[in-house]
């Protein structure tokens, strides 16, 4: 199945997981914060959230700057 992460097209299993969808990307440890279809996901319900065909989900990662 197709899902959107960060404007790209990725291809996951059926019933993956948020959370293995970011360990696929080896984005794990580096991901603060998601959300899937504009709707934030919290972290410690990635591994509850089960994608769905055409899903669009945005990760983002906190820098420090000023």
């Amino acid at each position: 199945m197709i899902v959107k992460v960060n404007g790209e097209n990725i291809t996951c299993k059926e019933n993956d997981t948020l959370l293995d969808v970011i360990k696929s990307l080896q984005l794990e440890g580096k991901v603060m914060a998601a959300a899937v279809n504009m709707e934030i996901v919290k972290q410690d319900s990635w591994h509850l959230h089960v994608m769905k065909e055409d899903d669009v989900v945005e990760l983002l990662d906190f820098v420090g700057g000023g």
